[in-house]
């Protein structure tokens, strides 16, 4: 594994340290727009640095959560299904992030369990429409 992955993984992983703490406390206080701007700024990062190294897998589930909460930072409301969603989403990178540790290269895999419910919270939101509890009802989740 070379020094750049390596050291991706290592920052990434403190990140995602900074992010459950984090989310610990969004939960707790869902209105808090202090902590959802630093956990956006977080996963932001974490995107952007997959870009980088080519892991798409990795950018597309950050990409998809980073929309969503960009979405809350600029005044949507925070719903329970929301933030459930994107804790879901942290710990699929915290998983995938495992393997890449130990095999060097991304897993096999899709993510659309996690994407296309983001995605679609995320176009209701940018279009005004039905409330994501709705939009998470009507995908079964």
């Amino acid at each position: 594994m070379d020094d750049l992955l390596n050291e991706f993984l290592t920052e990434t992983g403190e990140h995602l340290e900074i992010v459950d703490q984090e989310l610990v406390r969004f939960e707790q206080d869902p209105n808090n727009q202090a902590i959802l701007r630093n956990v956006f700024r977080l996963v932001h990062t974490i995107k952007g640095t997959c870009g980088f190294l080519g892991l798409p897998r990795l950018e597309s589930l950050a990409h998809a959560a980073e929309t969503v909460m960009g979405h809350l930072r600029d005044g949507t409301p925070v719903t329970p299904e929301a933030v459930t969603l994107i804790l879901k989403t942290i710990d699929r990178i915290k998983a995938i992030l495992a393997v890449l540790g130990r095999a060097g290269s991304e897993p096999d895999g899709h993510d659309e369990d996690l994407i296309m419910p983001l995605d679609e919270m995320s176009a209701q939101y940018a279009g005004g429409g039905m409330s994501g509890a709705a939009s998470l009802a009507e995908t079964g989740l």
